[in-house]
């Protein structure tokens, strides 16, 4: 405090005194100032407690969000590691310009091509950035156990989040902690995988219609076969991944055929792969996959055929085939003549037990804090607004999962539509082989399924082989 003028008085020496008493308490200046804005954390980030944040607000109104963009915490760093590189890191980095420029914020992120392999790396290390981005839950799941990632429960206000997201988002949010059940991070960008793209033009030309329900997709899928084509493009070789889009079948039709929970037993290893459930599911994909007259090239092909080459064929004209399941990312491997709307178009994987209603599978990315200060609370509130992906999703191939992000952000019909399908899911569940383990979820899944569909295992045998991997 200024030091008292000897003339003053002692009653204004009081009132001064009272006053910057209370202007010293408040830190609002701390962060413009470059000074702590809490004391300097001597604990492990499980230590951390929310004691500084909140004395640091005590004097001001608002969300830590609501803060910075009254420049709060303006010459402020927040650091950020992730997954994105090259276009998807301009994407990024654009998408939060306008932010740091409202608020003073310098984020600054770092992608990496291993960031799996690095993350675990830095956390163990002591060296953890202020934010994450996992782009597999699994592998925060992980980590959230260790206890170094800080609980967003009481750091985020949950009525809002409750209003801004779909509640499956905020249940797969939800993971086991050090002691206990823990908000684990917050969801920023997702993709969408239960969808059938066609040829549309054509599609309306031959006089086929989009199917409702499971059903409607078998008699189309006969009825394509009778008119002298294939129905279905078909491919999982990856290279050392293939198998994975398999994977993603099985994963689609389980939400349909068996409950959420039984769905989340699996994926955690609690229903085996050769229980009755999951085996069920492989045979209805195998209605599909295993008729020769419904896949083009026949079900050996599959194998064999690169999944990013397989919808080439539904682009020639007359089409060779009519149907291929996949998530939004298939469309960088259409040719770039094709128009979204014109020459294509999706629908939605029909339900096959109305019981379990419209489910929708998903991947994305999950924020995660490992440093709790004001600045980074900030950050981390403002990737919960749709404001935060807005100019991503302008730029076309990417999904916001909150619902305030309008739908008149999309520049197509088709991103659009994909939008509001994850507002309106029943339930969202995320890609269950990357919520698995690696040695079964990039593992035995993987090779089990390829085994089975190229006949050099039965399905009995395959799922007994996945179901190793957890022994593993």
């Amino acid at each position: 405090m200024k030091k008292r003028s000897k003339w003053a008085s002692l009653l204004l020496v009081s009132g001064l005194s009272f006053t910057l008493l209370l202007s010293g308490c408040g830190g609002g200046n701390n962060a413009a100032n470059n000074e702590p804005a809490a004391p300097a954390n001597t604990g492990t980030t499980e230590q951390n407690t929310n004691e500084g944040a909140a004395t640091n607000d005590a004097a001001a109104t608002g969300s830590p969000l609501e803060l910075a963009l009254k420049g709060e915490y303006k010459g402020t760093k927040v650091t950020m590691f992730g997954p994105f590189v090259d276009a998807d890191q301009v994407k990024f980095e654009t998408s939060i310009k306008d932010f740091e420029e409202k608020t003073g914020i310098d984020i600054q992120y770092e992608g990496s091509k291993e960031f799996e392999a690095t993350i675990n790396v830095r956390v163990d290390g002591g060296n953890a950035p202020d934010i994450a981005d996992f782009p597999q839950p699994g592998l925060l799941a992980a980590v959230a156990k260790t206890g170094k990632v800080v609980d967003l429960t009481d750091i985020l206000d949950q009525e809002k989040l409750k209003a801004n997201y779909n509640q499956s988002w905020l249940d797969m949010a939800t993971m086991d902690g050090k002691d206990g059940k823990i908000m684990a991070g917050i969801w920023n960008r997702s993709n969408v995988k239960s969808l059938v793209w066609y040829p549309k033009k054509q599609f309306e030309e031959a006089g086929y219609t989009v199917p409702q329900t499971w059903d409607e997709l078998m008699a189309l899928t006969e009825q394509i076969a009778k008119d002298g084509d294939t129905a279905w493009a078909i491919g999982i070789e990856s290279g050392a991944a293939t198998g994975w889009p398999a994977t993603d079948w099985v994963e689609d039709i389980m939400l349909r055929t068996t409950s959420p929970e039984n769905y989340d037993k699996w994926v955690k290893g609690e229903l085996p792969f050769t229980s009755p459930e999951v085996k069920h599911a492989v045979e209805v994909m195998s209605e599909i996959w295993m008729n020769p007259d419904y896949v083009y090239g026949g079900t050996k092909s599959i194998v064999t055929t690169a999944f990013g080459d397989s919808p080439a064929p539904m682009f020639d004209n007359p089409p060779k085939v009519w149907l291929h399941r996949q998530g939004n990312f298939i469309t960088s491997f259409f040719p770039e003549t094709a128009k979204v709307d014109e020459d294509y178009d999706w629908f939605y994987l029909p339900p096959i037990d109305e019981q379990y209603g419209k489910p929708v599978l998903v991947a994305g990315d999950i924020y995660a804090m490992f440093n709790d200060r004001p600045e980074v609370r900030a950050v981390l509130e403002f990737f919960t607004t749709g404001e935060s992906i807005k100019t991503w999703v302008q730029s076309g191939g990417v999904i916001a999962p909150m619902n305030d992000a309008s739908l008149d952000w999309y520049t197509s019909e088709a991103d659009r539509r994909m939008a509001q399908l994850v507002q309106e899911a029943s339930t969202l569940r995320f890609d269950g082989s990357d919520l698995m383990p690696g040695k079964v979820g990039a593992g035995t899944f993987w090779k089990g399924m390829t085994d089975y569909v190229s006949g050099t295992a039965t399905l009995d045998e395959a799922l007994a082989q996945i179901q190793e991997g957890w022994k593993n």
